[in-house]
């Protein structure tokens, strides 16, 4: 799908045109073979950055052929499963043109398209810098979201409430996580390479712009490893207390067992079938029944006494 947007300073409303006129924001969206061919032919594309757009795996990066820049990014956004998950989206910037290419629908460009943001589709550097800020917000929102759901297991842990499938959403999270690393560390890289004025041109307060996104990214990058490392921790301390709580189970079974054993021995030993001593008497049986007793609370007092049970 491609549509183009144009908006200038004095438009109160951005306008979808039919055809491209120069200033509008060409915007491509799940691209076809036949539209790629078109994109490449009309603008003098490079097809190949336009393919790299549309490979899943595709990293952060930034590319210059003439006077095009091909600016990679990735955003966030939930999976059709709900979970969270990253894709490429590609911006190439020259002059007169503004192109975004996205393998699915960005739910962060609809705050454009909608009204809710003030842009104008000539400033292609502002607008490039407004949809960078957006991307950034997105990765807050969700890394916040995330902190969250690690508050809510971490209390049921102090209360021993944890379940096995908290164990499993903290497998999820942490490949979340993990996948917005690998997002956003590479674009800590390009957004310094853009303050080198090199991909496109920078005023003073587009550089500032430039800036407060790196500050952003590189906060957002120590809340992930923070978080992963929080996980990581209260793994940790719940193999401590599932192995405490073993061995306290372990120790009470094998008292049991013994105080339960040593009294079996000894009526065992007056079941047989042969002469014994005290057998013909009447209060032999008291006798057997304190004696077994009396071991058994021996036993459990010296067991008691070395830490034992």
């Amino acid at each position: 799908m491609i549509r183009y947007y144009y908006k200038n300073l004095r438009s109160k409303k951005v306008g979808e045109l039919e055809t491209y006129h120069p200033g509008a924001w060409i915007y491509v969206e799940s691209p076809t073979s036949d539209e790629v061919e078109f994109l490449v032919r009309q603008f003098k594309l490079d097809e190949g950055h336009i393919a790299d757009a549309l490979d899943p795996d595709e990293m952060p990066r930034l590319e210059r052929e003439g006077d095009m820049s091909y600016i990679y990014m990735r955003y966030a956004h939930t999976a059709k499963d709900l979970e969270l998950t990253t894709a490429p989206l590609l911006f190439i910037i020259g002059k007169d043109i503004f192109i975004t290419i996205a393998r699915g629908r960005m739910p962060q460009l609809d705050r454009f398209l909608n009204g809710h943001i003030s842009f104008a589709t000539t400033q292609r550097t502002k607008l490039f810098l407004q949809i960078m800020n957006q991307i950034s917000d997105q990765y807050e929102t969700y890394i916040n979201t995330i902190a969250r759901q690690i508050s809510i297991v971490r209390n049921r842990l102090k209360v021993h409430e944890i379940k096995n499938q908290d164990f499993v959403d903290f497998v999820l999270i942490e490949e979340e996580l993990n996948d917005f690393l690998s997002a956003m560390l590479p674009t800590t890289a390009l957004l310094r390479r853009l303050t080198i004025g090199k991909y496109m041109q920078l005023f003073e307060e587009d550089a500032e712009i430039v800036e407060d996104l790196l500050l952003n990214n590189e906060q957002s990058i120590e809340g992930c490893r923070a978080h992963i490392k929080t996980v990581a921790n209260i793994r940790q301390a719940y193999a401590t207390i599932s192995g405490n709580n073993l061995n306290q189970t372990m120790r009470i079974l094998t008292a049991a067992t013994v105080l339960i054993t040593l009294p079996n021995i000894i009526y065992g030993m007056y079941g047989m079938n042969i002469n014994l001593p005290f057998q013909h008497e009447e209060w032999a049986y008291f006798f057997v029944l304190g004696l077994s007793g009396g071991v058994a609370a021996l036993v459990y007092f010296l067991g008691k006494r070395k830490r034992i049970f």
